[in-house]
């Protein structure tokens, strides 16, 4: 522990510009409302100068301690240096080969090469490389296989961790999320730019006080050092337990993903491009375990983002005249206040939300007496088909027809769907069809009437809520923090921590900037079209209402803004066809969002299979006899999960986003404080460690479950059931707490094991 104590100043300082940084300024991102170079300050601040801080702390920290860092006696820097020369060689040719196949492709196309020849070429072409690493990195070695040898260098890991942390979430739904939310979103839907902040923030957390410390003690897996560090069976058991319940929770989300990005493009159906995207898994991490997902995730990175900065880039360039987004897309942002407010005062947009105003009151009326409302939907429409015969084949008889066919089956199902379709409805009878204005800070009003101002001061503690646990969630994610394993030594764990951030950084800078650049393209050149000449692009993926859908509400025959709907999937994969680019950057994007979701969906399967057959079945046993058997059957219990979450993931369970986020709530909870505690406080003991992890994970589960609409329906429970206003989303706040105080309390009144000196 001596050599912790020796850095808490530098570990206490820097946690206080992170404080200040995030939570500090944030709190008061209202009061910053002054423009800046044309940027309005808070936003500025929350979308890129947060984040410029949290790389800037990282790098420090990675610099300093390893100053201070004796040299490792195993570790021979000019041989390493030399393995490193040779990677860079292999993927500067990567690189430029998959440049090259886009430049071809993009030749092809205008030489009329079929659009069904261009993404079979393309995915075939990224799945095979894939499948080559995957094939080439095949071991049964338990070192090999668990932590990649522990010889990859920090710069490779920073790209293997980059992409195996840019999910599906963040690849695909973080801008579209941006484009519904705002700032920080509206009434139940906090997030915005609390996902940018927490999830790069978290990595400071990372940095100070989790990964150089797991890493100096040379384990496989997180729960290896509940433990190493507490004793007895229990801590690694709950811990092993815990990992499995995030990573299926994360991995379903991914595989959810792979799907719609699958059966998008083949045109297959959604269940079997999920079975399709789930071979391009196995191959990688059932072949090779972590060695060959590394490799394999450090080219998806390339993927990933140049599929994402490609449009982005494009798009920008037609708007502003400068394809560096993330520096040109501020001056965007006041030309879309300028528009939200016309829309809000145009009479067309006010009509439309009269009108779902009227529907939502209709079915409000409708669910006084669910019974009686259905039969007497079911009695009209057979009353007008009998007055035209029910043999009849005319359009009106066929639409009403369909209209009866449509009817809820039973008083559940109305019951269901009616009260979902309310909701909407009344959310979308608000002024910009429910969304917040894109740079305000915060719902409400602090200067307002009592109402706007408990509005108000809800909002902003649900950003920072949400924030904190995208935060910690962060610093306990087996799979993030498994990566750092894979280092030679403690050092490049450090300087990997800081090249994640650093290559995270250049996605997380542009979906802000994607998620503006369309608002305004929606805004300014969408709305007001005839409905006969809008984009075939639009035609195309209303096929999915739950990606868009647009309707003419008023039956003015023109495109309102509050009767278009558009969902967070959507945003990014059709960005290519929103930008006007060749087929081949759609094939591209594709090809990016199946590679974020491949990329994390191998490391999550990994943890989990590590979890079960190295922590449940064999107990942490390292011996060179059980190596193969370990190996074997963390295959088996990988193969076993991967088809489980490829079952629930067809059931289409929530929304990418929002089961993500629940699986930073969970991983926060059940680690983070007994973990940290356990490094820099020598008097935490097992039954401290044991009680804060479950403590943790009930009281954020039962958050999480007690306020899903179904449950509280079933059970027959009044009211909104939420703590402090708070939205289940941020389940982990009261999670990390109650572990929190929980490992502390116990820990005072129970007997101390020896701590280790390692931690």
């Amino acid at each position: 522990m001596a050599r912790t104590q020796r850095q808490w100043p530098l570990h206490a300082g820097l946690l206080f510009v992170w404080f200040v940084a995030s939570f500090g300024l944030v709190f008061f991102a209202r009061d910053l409302q002054m423009q800046v170079a044309g940027w309005p300050l808070a936003f500025w601040f929350a979308a890129q100068g947060a984040l410029l801080v949290f790389v800037a702390i990282v790098v420090f920290f990675a610099r300093a301690a390893n100053r201070r860092e004796p040299a490792e006696v195993d570790f021979d820097p000019p041989a390493f240096r030399l393995h490193t020369r040779k990677y860079h060689l292999r993927f500067a040719g990567l690189v430029l080969g998959i440049l090259a196949l886009i430049v071809i492709l993009t030749m092809a196309e205008r030489g009329g090469l079929q659009k069904a020849w261009i993404a079979g070429i393309f995915l075939s072409a990224t799945l095979v490389v894939y499948s080559v690493i995957g094939v080439y990195g095949r071991t049964s070695d338990a070192v090999e296989y668990f932590v990649a040898g522990r010889r990859i260098p920090a710069l490779y890991n920073g790209m293997a961790t980059a992409a195996d942390w840019m999910s599906a979430a963040s690849f695909i739904s973080l801008a579209g999320g941006l484009y519904l939310q705002g700032f920080s979103g509206s009434g139940g839907q906090p997030g915005g730019l609390a996902y940018i902040m927490g999830w790069t923030g978290g990595f400071c957390l990372v940095a100070l006080l989790v990964a150089p410390y797991l890493r100096r003690m040379n384990l496989y897996t997180v729960p290896d050092y509940f433990a190493l560090r507490y004793g007895g069976r229990w801590p690694r058991l709950i811990a092993a337990l815990a990992a499995v319940l995030v990573s299926f929770t994360y991995v379903v989300a991914q595989i959810y993903g792979v799907g719609l990005i699958t059966s998008r493009i083949t045109g297959v159906h959604f269940e079997i491009g999920i079975l399709l995207g789930l071979g391009g898994v196995l191959v990688c991490s059932f072949l090779g375990g972590m060695r060959a997902v590394t490799w394999t995730q450090a080219v998806q990175y390339w993927v990933m983002i140049l599929a994402f900065l490609i449009p982005l880039s494009w798009l920008a360039y037609k708007q502003v005249g400068n394809p560096l987004a993330p520096l040109a897309y501020g001056q965007q942002l006041q030309k879309i206040a300028v528009l939200e407010q016309r829309l809000m005062d145009s009479p067309a947009e006010k009509q439309v939300i009269a009108e779902y105003a009227w529907r939502a009151e209709v079915l409000e009326r409708k669910l006084l007496n669910v019974e009686q409302s259905l039969q007497s939907d079911r009695q009209e429409l057979r009353s007008r088909l009998n007055a035209i015969g029910v043999k009849a084949d005319s359009e009106l008889a066929n639409h009403l027809r369909r209209e009866l066919a449509a009817l809820p089956r039973d008083v559940a199902v109305a019951r269901e769907r009616w009260t979902h379709l309310a909701a909407d409805y009344r959310e979308r009878a608000k002024p910009l069809g429910g969304l917040a204005p894109h740079a305000r800070p915060f719902d409400g009003d602090p200067a307002g009437s009592a109402e706007e101002q408990q509005t108000f001061q809800s909002s902003r503690l649900n950003f920072l809520a949400l924030m904190f646990c995208l935060m910690v969630g962060t610093a306990g994610l087996p799979h993030l923090l498994t990566r750092y394993y894979t280092t030679p030594t403690v050092a490049e764990a450090r300087s990997s921590v800081a090249w994640s951030l650093v290559f995270i950084s250049l996605l997380y800078v542009s979906a802000p900037a994607l998620a503006v650049l369309v608002k305004y393209e929606v805004m300014a050149h969408l709305v007001g079209q005839p409905f006969d000449a809008l984009p075939a692009w639009m035609a195309q993926w209303s096929r999915d209402p739950s990606l868009l859908s647009f309707s003419d509400v008023n039956s003015d025959g023109i495109l309102q803004f509050a009767e278009l709907k558009i969902g967070p999937d959507l945003l990014m994969l059709a960005s290519p066809e929103i930008s006007g680019l060749p087929y081949v950057v759609s094939v591209l994007v594709a090809a990016g969002g199946l590679a974020a979701a491949l990329s994390t969906a191998d490391g999550l399967l990994l943890t989990i299979g590590n979890a079960l057959a190295h922590d449940v079945y064999f107990e942490g046993d390292n011996s060179q006899a059980q190596s193969m058997r370990r190996v074997m059957w963390s295959k088996f219990a990988l193969l076993v999960v991967a088809l489980m979450a490829a079952y629930v993931a067809a059931q289409r369970p929530a929304g990418i986003l929002y089961l993500v986020a629940a699986s930073f709530s969970l991983a926060g909870a059940a680690f983070v404080p007994a973990m940290v505690l356990g490094i820099f406080w020598p008097r935490t003991t097992r039954v401290g460690a044991i009680g804060g992890m479950l403590s943790g994970l009930a009281v954020t589960v039962y958050y999480l479950v007690i306020n899903q609409a179904g449950v509280r329906q079933a059970f027959g429970l009044a009211g909104s059931g939420l703590w402090f206003g708070i939205q289940p989303v941020s389940a982990g706040i009261f999670g990390v707490s109650a572990g929190l105080a929980t490992t502390v309390l116990l820990s005072l009144v129970s007997s101390p094991e020896p701590c280790p000196s390692e931690a």
